[in-house]
This record gives C-alpha cells, sequence and structure tokens, in this order.
C-alpha cells in the first residue's frame, strides 16, 4: 500500500546541508498498522511529510496504493488537481491537534469537506457520521478550547478520515497525551483500522505504543532504516535491536565466569513454566536476572535475562534445549556473538 525507493531529503541552507533521509526504502502492506520508531532528529516527522508530499523528496520515490505521488509532484502544474485527489486519500493526525479554534468540533471535521466541495448538508451527515465513529457525537457543537486533549485528538482523526482515505499518517499523535487517555486513542486508531480497512503508519518515540497497535515496525537512525520486519517476526529474530528496545531487560551477572542468556518466549511458549523444566531437567541453578511481560497483538510475549553457572560450552546442552522449547534464545560472549559479559554488565547498570 505504501512503498518508498532510495529516498532521500535534504534541507540546504546558504551555509550547510542537513540529510533528513538517506535512502530510505520501506514498504507498508496494505491493511496494516506500522510503526515508525527512533529518537528525535532520526528522520521519522520528515518520512511521514514526504509520504503524502507534504514534503518534497530530494531523490526517490513515493507510492501510495499503487499511484507514485513524486511522479505527480514533477509534473507540473498540470498535475496539481491529480496529485490533490491522491492526497485526499490520505488522512493525517498531527501531534498538537491542529484544530481552528473559531469552529466548533463539527465545523472541524467539516472542513476538509468543504474542500472537497460537498454541499452543506452532505457535510454535516458526513461530520456528524464520522463523530459518533470516534466517540464525540454529543460534542458537536462544542469548541475545541472546551475538550481534553483526548477529546481534541479524536476530533482530528475523525477530520482526517473525512476524505474516506485508504492511508492514515499520524505524526506523535500520542506524546502529548497522559498514559490512560494514549491507550485509548491507540485503541480507537486499531478499531478503525480493522473497521474501515485502513492501512495505518505511525510515526513515534515510544516503544509502548508499537507494542500495543502494531502489527510490524521499522527502527530509524541518521535519516536510514536500521531494521524492519512484523514484530513476531523481529521477536523471534536473534539479535533484534528493536526486540530488545521493545522489551528491555536488565540485571548485572555476577561474575565473568558465568553465561547469561536473554530468553524471549513468544507464542505457546510464554504460558509454560520452561525455566523450572530447564532446572529440573538438567539440574542446574538458574539466576533470574531481569524480565519484562506484555500483551503485542493480543498475545503474551515477554524477555528474560537469566544466568547459568559455568562458561558457555559448559551450558551447550541446557542452551539446546531452550531453542527446541521454541524459544528465541542470544547467548552473550558466546561465538559468533559479539556483546561480552562486561558488556552485560554496563546494560545492566543503565
Amino acid at each position: 500500500m505504501i512503498t518508498t525507493t532510495d529516498l532521500t531529503k535534504v534541507y540546504r541552507s546558504r551555509d550547510r546541508e542537513i540529510t533528513a533521509l538517506d535512502g530510505v526504502n520501506l514498504h507498508v502492506r496494505e491493511g496494516e498498522v506500522f510503526g515508525v520508531v527512533g529518537r528525535s532528529g532520526a528522520g521519522k516527522s520528515s518520512l511521514i511529510r514526504c509520504v503524502n508530499l507534504l514534503e518534497r523528496p530530494t531523490s526517490g520515490t513515493v507510492t501510495v496504493d499503487g499511484q507514485d505521488l513524486t511522479a505527480l509532484a514533477g509534473k507540473g502544474r498540470g498535475a496539481g488537481a491529480e496529485l490533490r485527489a491522491a492526497r485526499s486519500r490520505i488522512g493525517m493526525v498531527f501531534q498538537h491537534f491542529n484544530l481552528l479554534s473559531s469552529r466548533t468540533v463539527q465545523g472541524n471535521v467539516e472542513l476538509p469537506l468543504e474542500i472537497l466541495g460537498l454541499s452543506g448538508g452532505e457535510r454535516s451527515r458526513k461530520a456528524l457520521e464520522l463523530l459518533d465513529l470516534v466517540g464525540l457525537a454529543d460534542k458537536a457543537r462544542t469548541y475545541p478550547a472546551q475538550l481534553s486533549g483526548g477529546q481534541k485528538q479524536r476530533v482530528g482523526i475523525a477530520r482526517a478520515l473525512a476524505g474516506d482515505p485508504k492511508v492514515l499518517l499520524s505524526d506523535e499523535a500520542t506524546s502529548a497525551l497522559d498514559p490512560e487517555t494514549t491507550r485509548s486513542v491507540l485503541q480507537l486508531l486499531r478499531d478503525l483500522g480493522r473497521r474501515l480497512g485502513l492501512t495505518v503508519l505511525l510515526i513515534t518515540h515510544e516503544m509502548d505504543v508499537v507494542k500495543a497497535v502494531c502489527d510490524s515496525a521499522a527502527l530509524m537512525r541518521d535519516g536510514r532504516i536500521v531494521e524492519s520486519g512484523t514484530v513476531s517476526g523481529l521477536l523471534a529474530t536473534p539479535g533484534s535491536e528493536l526486540a530488545r528496545e521493545l522489551f528491555p531487560v536488565g540485571g548485572r551477572p555476577s561474575s565473568e565466569g558465568r553465561t547469561v542468556v536473554d530468553v524471549t518466549f513468544h507464542g505457546a511458549t510464554a504460558t509454560e513454566p520452561v525455566i523450572s523444566q530447564l532446572s529440573r531437567t538438567y539440574n542446574v541453578d538458574i539466576s533470574i536476572l531481569g524480565a519484562a511481560m506484555d500483551t503485542v497483538g493480543g498475545k503474551q510475549v515477554g524477555r528474560m535475562r537469566i544466568e547459568l553457572p559455568g562458561g558457555f560450552y559448559d551450558n551447550v546442552v541446557p542452551i539446546g534445549y531452550l531453542r527446541e522449547q521454541g524459544l528465541t534464545v542470544e547467548v552473550a560472549g558466546a561465538p559468533g556473538d559479539d556483546r561480552s559479559t562486561a558488556q552485560l554488565v554496563e546494560e545492566g547498570a543503565k
């Protein structure tokens, strides 16, 4: 549904150039919720603004629903109407709501419908339907100043849906909200995506957002996508940086002479007593250094850092047992692993 190919964006001033996007290749499948996560300055907002051509890319292509938007943008004035029509099928939810204080809630939702040329009756009917959809039917005559932050964002979502888009873009839509309101808005986006058949692209710096609603995710750094995939696939990939970010586990190894293992539980293994079974089967004392458990896509997923007595080669069989149970296992300092126990000591101290 959304594909970017070798996408670059360079901001130029008189004395310097800043590369915000550096050859970004992204593919978002139809109907999924896709999260792009990264620190401030990673290029996330530039990416989402290039997807709907609010920012014109320096080079590369953006294709949405089979249509090359960058080609339309390069055709000159004659293609303006065609590009506007393509953009009307892409809804946008902003971080700071961007509501007009002089208009009622209904008036804000009607604004894009006015631009599309709908009659007053059609605008009113459509706006009220959308407000009912986001749970604000009783706030139609209210002004934005009388709403909470979560209610304002729901109005922003209703407005973004006014043009019956196939794609919904969300630029840090929950970063200004408290945790409880964030959860309700995210669940609304998830429900709307399923009910309306939307493809949702979320930009966020919060890993909890990815865990709560995303089917797939990508990690951005310095204008590049350094890792991407389905959330379940990433959690099952040894060495995945995103998996470690989604479920960080701390804990200091007790000494250099022991083996530290990070174990990811997903699917049926999340509820099985695998660690206790390992201890009984091989008569081995296991120390749990840290653990994190959460629900992703309606399924329990967890990560645990454990410590086994002895070095790696003393624990080949117990580690093999864990892998045979369907767990993802990463061993610190094992052959082929460039993380040492000392590094894990440092990680545990953070």
